[in-house]
């Protein structure tokens, strides 16, 4: 499966963001799909990830109660809609496919190209 990641951009502390990843391919709903973000200098950290149904959604606590993860399997679509936007949210963001929803990194076989959101007033 190919992920193509979307909707980066500037967006202002207290703001909203929404990204979206689409995937080409066949099966995406045996999938579950993730979202991981890398700021400078720092390692690729999880931020949220669905289950393949979409009826288990886990977060990183960083962002649990602003960030929503979402799915679409007719479209082959997955989102994060990013609410009350803090300046460490700033960070190249990445969609993943994985075969179980983890938060480790390594357990995703598929990953998309990032889309850079920057949160600054």
């Amino acid at each position: 499966v190919q992920l193509q990641a979307s909707g980066g951009g500037l967006g202002q502390p207290g703001g909203s963001l929404r990204l979206s990843c689409a995937a080409s391919g066949r099966n995406f709903s045996v999938f579950a799909l993730g979202w991981f973000r890398q700021a400078p200098g720092k390692e690729r950290e999880f931020v949220a990830t669905i289950s393949q149904i979409g009826g288990r959604t886990y977060y990183a606590d960083s962002v649990k109660g602003r960030f929503i993860i979402s799915r679409d399997n007719a479209k082959n679509t997955v989102s994060l809609q990013m609410n009350s936007l803090k300046p460490e949210d700033t960070a190249a963001y990445y969609c993943a496919a994985a075969f179980v929803p983890r938060r480790v990194p390594n357990e995703y076989k598929y990953w998309g190209q990032g889309t850079q959101v920057t949160v600054s007033s």
